[in-house]
Formats: structure tokens, C-alpha cells, sequence
């Protein structure tokens, strides 16, 4: 009877030391350092003006990346529906009053630029040769124009991915600098003084890196994008002058009357 008295009685006692003991440490696992917000709130001034800095980055490229991605997709649904027309369109002049409604297609803006040369040349009654030149320069302008309306604000986001790690990086360089000068001045070097203000310092880096992903990761998928809506005003702008030698400025048409669709 004894021995089982000792026994449940050294029980309780090991029951009650495992609860003890657990408190402590529920208490440890959820420590107020961990909350992201309560650090950034903690951090020195410098390190949260470089916050609101990568923030403010962090915005703008979000608002570019959302624009060129609405950009960027009507100009490409509305060249191909404008390609389509323009190779079962059997007259240019229609096909100039309907590319009004294409007008985030960079192909039909260089066919109405090209097409109002057309005009300018035949009343002007250029001999042909001049004439095709006059035109082929006013195609490589409004090419060129399309190009760069294309590529704008593209570069913001290559400094954002180039710039932000390391603004971020220098964040977290003040505020170790500003950690360490405080563990001087209290002349204590253990774990628990120095693991919050590097820890909040640290933040700096992962919210620097959280803006220049996203940056880099668009910046070369729009820059692919532009490029191949660039190769096809380039095919488009051959084939429109190979057309015109062949089919209109040979006949000295005052006002062209066949599309490429007799390619």
C-alpha cells in the first residue's frame, strides 16, 4: 500500500513539474520580436525611412506592371484582329477609316502613318523612287515612335530591381551599426541584447528584396513581350512597302485601291 502511495505521489509531482516547466516555454514560442510590424515600428529612423522608400518604390512598380500588362495585351489582341483585316481588306482606304479602331495597335498606327504619306507623295507626284523613300522614312519614324510608346516607364522597373536589394542593404548596415553602438554603450554582448536590433534591421534586406523580384521578374517578361510586338511591325512595315512597289506606285494609282490581301 506504501510503495503504490509513493508512486502516485511521485506522479503528481512530475505531473506538476511538466507543467511548470511547459508555462515558460509557451511563453518563449510566441515572442512579441516575432510580429514584423512591431519590429519595423521599433526600428531606428533611418532604417524606417529606407522602408518608406522601398515602399514607395514598391508601389510604382506595381502601378507600371499592372498598366504595361493592360498595355501590352490590348496592343496585342488589337494588332492581330488589325493584321487580320488588313490581309482580306481588298481596299486601303477602308482600311485606313476602320484602323481608327485599333488604336492600341502599334502595326495599325504605322499603316495610318504610312498610308497619309502615301497620300502626301501622289499628290505631290514624286517620280516613284523618291516617293518610296519618303514613305519607307515616315514607316521607320512611326516604328520607331510605337517602339518607345511600348518600352516607356519599362526602365523604372530594371532600376527597381537593380537599386532596391541594395537600399534595402544599406537599411540593415545602419541599423547593425546603430545595434552594436548600443551594445556598447551598455556594455552588454549576450544574445537577447543584440538579436532585436538585428533583427529589426534585417527587415530592411527582405523587404528590399520583396520589391526588386517582382521588378526583375517583369521587367524581362514585358522586355520580351515589346520585343516581339517590334518584330512584327517590322514584318508588317516590309510587307506594306513590298505591297506599294508592286501594286500601287508601279500603276501610279492616285489613291491606292487594293489591299495586301493580293500579296
Amino acid at each position: 500500500m506504501s510503495i503504490a502511495l509513493n508512486i502516485l505521489s511521485f506522479t503528481q509531482e512530475a505531473a506538476q513539474a511538466v507543467t511548470q516547466t511547459a508555462v515558460p516555454v509557451a511563453q518563449a514560442a510566441a515572442p512579441a520580436s516575432s510580429n514584423v510590424i512591431q519590429m519595423i515600428l521599433e526600428a531606428g529612423p533611418v532604417v524606417k525611412g529606407v522602408l518608406v522608400t522601398l515602399l514607395i518604390f514598391s508601389l510604382l512598380s506595381w502601378a507600371i506592371i499592372l498598366s504595361k500588362a493592360v498595355q501590352l495585351g490590348r496592343a496585342n489582341r488589337n494588332s492581330n484582329s488589325f493584321l487580320n483585316n488588313f490581309w482580306k481588306s481588298r481596299s486601303l482606304a477602308n482600311l485606313y477609316a476602320e484602323a481608327g479602331d485599333f488604336g492600341s495597335s502599334p502595326i495599325a498606327q504605322i499603316f495610318r502613318v504610312g498610308y497619309q504619306e502615301l497620300g502626301r507623295v501622289h499628290k505631290a507626284r514624286l517620280e516613284q523612287r523618291t516617293a518610296m523613300e519618303n514613305v519607307q522614312r515616315a514607316l521607320r519614324r512611326s516604328g520607331m515612335s510605337e517602339s518607345t510608346r511600348l518600352f516607356k516607364y519599362l526602365p523604372f522597373l530594371a532600376t527597381c530591381g537593380n537599386a532596391t536589394p541594395f537600399i534595402g542593404l544599406f537599411g540593415t548596415v545602419w541599423g547593425i551599426m546603430d545595434s552594436f553602438h548600443e551594445i556598447g554603450l551598455a556594455g552588454s554582448a549576450n544574445l537577447a541584447t543584440v538579436a532585436p536590433g538585428i533583427s529589426e534591421a534585417l527587415v530592411a534586406t527582405a523587404v528590399g528584396l520583396a520589391t526588386a523580384i517582382p521588378a526583375v521578374v517583369f521587367f524581362n517578361y514585358f522586355s520580351s513581350w515589346v520585343r516581339e510586338l517590334e518584330a512584327e511591325m517590322d514584318n508588317f512595315t516590309a510587307d506594306f512597302v513590298n505591297i506599294l512597289e508592286r501594286d500601287l506606285l508601279k500603276r501610279g494609282s492616285s489613291q491606292p485601291a487594293k489591299a495586301g490581301a493580293e500579296e
